[in-house]
């Protein structure tokens, strides 16, 4: 049976979803900002404003765009072409912010969303939207932790000395490898099922402390470890974002992921993911 996965937003995750889905024999078009650029190999890229022939002959859906003010993007532009597309499955790339502060105790796929800050609210809102569709097609709230991988983690702070070493104890949080999140899509994907929901948590196995990643990785790379700062003094000088993710704790159990999925974590904690990094850049 043919499949045809469009990926709708061809960013730092995306981009490893289509890679992979092509390399594993799937048609893939992908939406970019920039379109015209030369896209990777065995993928087609389209503005996102052009995307309504694409959903027309889309078997499989991943989107990985933020919502705005206004919710969904991809369901604001192209209402119409959704309501006729041939979906069989679509996946949603959300957060697991979805699901507030919980003191640093677990939620699993069962846990019910209570979100707090404005962009969780928003997220929520959107996987709502997304819910709509269960009734014709296969929908995965694919909720992620923090999102890491190569040129995009601890390592790469350290190297340009914005790293800090903030102390909070208890303050844990999950984090997931982007070639981790790729293999989850894929393997989702490519699994019949029913429409209706499911939630699944793209997260480690591992939650762990900023500051001993921190400390970890400054070793690894041979640096010196950045001083410790309790986190009521370097609140002072925090971003908004940083206060709104500084001000929730949590742990995400994903038992009941991988267990749908048939899969393990290639990266099951922030310790292979880093290493692996080091290992691609020829420094493992």
């Amino acid at each position: 049976m043919d499949r045809h996965l469009l990926v709708i937003g061809l960013g730092y995750t995306g981009s490893a979803i289509a890679a992979l889905a092509a390399a594993s024999g799937w048609r893939v078009s992908a939406t970019a900002r920039n379109p015209a650029a030369a896209p990777p190999p065995g993928i087609r890229l389209l503005p996102f404003a052009e995307a309504a022939p694409a959903l027309a002959a889309a078997t499989h859906l991943v989107v990985t765009a933020p919502p705005g003010e206004h919710g969904d993007p991809v369901l604001a532009a192209h209402a119409a072409a959704l309501a006729g597309a041939p979906l069989r499955w679509i996946g949603y790339l959300s957060t697991t912010g979805v699901y507030g502060d919980r003191g640093g105790a677990w939620v699993d796929e069962t846990t019910e969303p209570t979100p707090a800050q404005p962009r969780s609210i928003r997220r929520r809102a959107a996987e709502r939207q997304w819910e709509a569709f269960a009734d014709r097609a296969a929908v995965d709230l694919l909720r992620c932790a923090g999102i890491y991988g190569p040129g995009r983690s601890v390592l790469d702070d350290l190297r340009a000395g914005t790293a800090r070493r903030t102390i909070k104890p208890g303050h844990a949080f999950g984090r997931i490898h982007r070639d981790d999140i790729a293999r989850a899509v894929l393997a989702a994907a490519s699994s019949p099922r029913p429409p209706g929901i499911r939630v699944l948590h793209l997260a480690d196995d591992e939650p762990a402390e900023s500051a001993a990643v921190t400390e970890a990785g400054a070793r690894m790379l041979g640096l010196p470890v950045p001083p410790a700062i309790p986190f009521e003094t370097a609140r002072a000088s925090m971003s908004p974002m940083a206060l709104s993710f500084w001000a929730e704790s949590r742990r995400i159990a994903n038992a009941r992921t991988k267990a749908a999925l048939g899969i393990d974590w290639r990266y099951p904690s922030w310790r292979e993911g880093l290493a692996a990094i080091l290992e691609g850049e020829g420094r493992g």
